[in-house]
């Protein structure tokens, strides 16, 4: 399907002659062109012949089987997006329908808003795909993100969620916990053009199981004791902006069906009423679980994962971003100085030496931390490295029970371990940038600092 195509080729596949017409009608009448097809020998014909953008396909044709025409009709036009048609609508049947390809299914009976709506869906989701593949053709060198980033991996998740904000598709992303996965939410709405409708975050991991519906969808005057008059929930409030589902992986079983009700067709009704209620906000999700082992252990519903994993972003941990600890750690620093009305601080080499040589299992939450730390424990302008914590200059402290003097033969290795760390990062910062200002500008430190560092080193 061409990604800028909004009058698309369409088969509908249905042995229902009402169901063909009406279908026909709502889409010719919004500029399609429509194909009809009533069995599935029909249907594979009319793709070999010409192949559709979109086919509409029904469940059960007869005799025949709707998912195993989904298959042919896959085989015959790989491109073309396939949406089920069911009078039968279970998980069961949407999972099915998923696994043998379609993209999305349309429970009958359908309104033609309903039915143009999953038209758009379908149209949308190709398009991002086409856009998709071909950043992944031109290759991290020709993207352009926002933010500054030396790490390839972080730049290709920059560039897809880039590339996804200005459309209406759902995001989830997925990255260990203290990456920075709010970071690039606000940063997909910042580029949308809902940029200045709200941005509510619902965060499920801090929230009590028995308050999540509440929170999420809000309640109905009366709906339980204490509850005096009616209350918007966190979708409400997000209107015709971004509503933010942090750590959804971590969303109750039992609410789980609603946020599905969510997604599919845009409705949710306050605990204790019955009163369907609309939403158009644009959902991003994020989680640090493996929702697919999630799934596997029956926590996490199949259907819904399907439904939130539109388009995946993956968020790298702190590790494979190495090359960005100067300018972060830089940033982060400048900020903490301003919050703690301290004037501005540099970062010792051999502190951000310390910082290049950890692991970061926090990711950037640790890195914060750390830093946040050290900017309170300071005594002057320079962040030396005897104010970062004992974990990330090697000497993380012994259980009480086994806890023993550090040797001096010990401390002098580990003075020699950060001292070479530090060398090597110099030289190679040194060897990407053509001045002393600029490898010091890119070091956060003064430039006197790096001239002495460079001499003690022999580094040229």
């Amino acid at each position: 399907m061409s990604a800028v195509a909004s009058r698309i080729r369409v088969l509908v596949v249905d042995d229902e002659e009402n169901i063909r017409r009406m279908v026909r009608v709502c889409l010719e009448a919004a500029g399609h062109t429509v194909t009809l097809a009533p069995t599935a020998e029909a249907a594979v014909a009319a793709a070999r012949r010409s192949p559709p953008d979109l086919a509409l396909v029904d469940v059960r044709l007869g005799a025949a089987d709707g998912l195993e025409v989904t298959r042919a009709l896959r085989q015959e036009a790989p491109g073309a997006r396939v949406v089920m048609m069911t009078a039968y609508a279970t998980v069961d049947n949407a999972v099915a329908a998923m696994k043998a390809g379609a993209s999305d299914y349309l429970p009958k009976p359908f309104t033609p808003e309903q039915l143009l709506h999953a038209v758009q869906r379908a149209v949308a989701s190709a398009s991002l795909e086409h856009e998709l593949a071909e950043l992944r053709r031109q290759g991290p060198s020709r993207t352009q993100p926002r933010f500054d980033s030396q790490s390839v991996a972080y730049r290709e998740a920059l560039a897809v969620a880039a590339r996804v904000a200005p459309t209406e598709a759902t995001v989830l992303l997925q990255g260990e916990t203290g990456t920075g996965k709010g970071v690039l939410a606000r940063h997909i709405h910042a580029l949308s053009p809902r940029a200045a409708r709200p941005l509510v975050t619902v965060n499920f991991a801090v929230l009590s199981p028995s308050l999540i519906e509440n929170e999420l969808f809000g309640h109905a005057r009366g709906a339980f004791t204490g509850a005096d008059g009616a209350r918007a929930g966190h979708v409400e409030a997000a209107g015709t902006g971004t509503l933010f589902l942090d750590e959804v992986g971590d969303l109750p079983r039992e609410v789980q069906g609603k946020l599905l009700r969510l997604l599919e067709e845009r409705e949710y009704v306050r605990v204790g009423d019955i009163e369907p209620r609309r939403s158009e906000a644009r959902i991003v999700a994020a989680t640090h679980r493996d929702l697919r082992a999630e799934v596997a252990a029956g926590r996490f519903r199949e259907d819904l994962y399907f439904r939130l994993n539109v388009i995946t972003v993956r968020v790298p941990p702190l590790r494979e971003r190495r090359d960005d600890l100067p300018s972060l750690a830089a940033s982060i620093l400048a900020d903490l100085c301003r919050r703690q009305h301290r004037r501005p601080m540099t970062l010792d080499p051999s502190t951000l030496a310390a910082l290049m040589a950890h692991d970061w299992p926090g990711n950037l939450r640790e890195l914060v931390n750390a830093l946040e730390r050290a900017v309170i424990l300071a005594g002057g302008d320079l962040l030396t490295v005897d104010l970062l914590p004992d974990e990330l200059r090697g000497r993380a402290p012994a259980p009480a029970a086994v806890e023993r003097p550090v040797l001096a033969g010990e401390a002098h290795a580990e003075d020699e371990r950060l001292e070479s760390a530090e060398r090597r990062h110099i030289a190679a910062v040194l060897a990407r940038h053509p001045t002393l200002d600029a490898a010091a500008r890119a070091l956060g430190v003064d430039p006197s600092t790096l001239y002495r560092k460079r001499e003690r080193y022999g580094l040229r």
